[in-house]
């Protein structure tokens, strides 16, 4: 029994994004990206046609259900691009962002969706892996696109990948 509490690791349910979850997805893109994202800029963009999102919550914590990941994909004319997509520091590396992006693609199929796209920073290692390993394909290169806190800029890579 006590083996159980050196290895308990938390567990995440996936859910649509509702308006009630952009404060938490806020603060969440606050501390995962250089510019925040205000709550009012995502139910924003929530409730635009063909927005949608997933939220991805602890279901064994004590006393909350605290948010452990996001992503917001918009879709358009048999295309769609995720938009963001976050995980928590003290989860990274677990899976979800791997189980964010299957849910993500799997609505925009069930949408009818032929092409998905996403930009990343090109020094982001861990998420061009996992969009790699999800069957995206380097299209594009936009030099200085990111800016970080200290001036600095990185370039995006455009990934790209055929969903039927």
């Amino acid at each position: 029994m006590f083996d159980d509490y050196l290895t308990w690791k938390p567990f995440f349910d996936i859910a649509p994004m509702l308006l009630d979850d952009c404060r938490a997805v806020s603060d969440l893109h606050g501390q995962r990206f250089a510019r925040q994202w205000g709550d009012g800029e995502i139910a924003s963009l929530l409730m635009q046609p063909g927005v949608f999102g997933f939220c991805a919550f602890q279901t064994n914590a004590f006393f909350s259900r605290p948010l452990g990941g996001f992503v917001l994909s918009r879709e358009a004319a048999g295309e769609a691009e995720i938009l963001t997509i976050g995980v928590a520091e003290k989860v990274g590396r677990s899976g979800l962002g791997w189980r964010l992006m299957q849910a993500a693609l799997r609505e925009a199929t069930v949408r009818g969706v032929e092409t998905m796209f996403l930009e990343v920073e090109e020094n982001n290692v861990a998420a061009v892996g996992l969009y790699r390993r999800l069957g995206f394909e380097q299209v594009a290169r936009r030099p200085a696109y990111y800016a970080a806190a200290d001036g600095t800029r990185s370039a995006a890579l455009v990934m790209r990948r055929d969903l039927r």
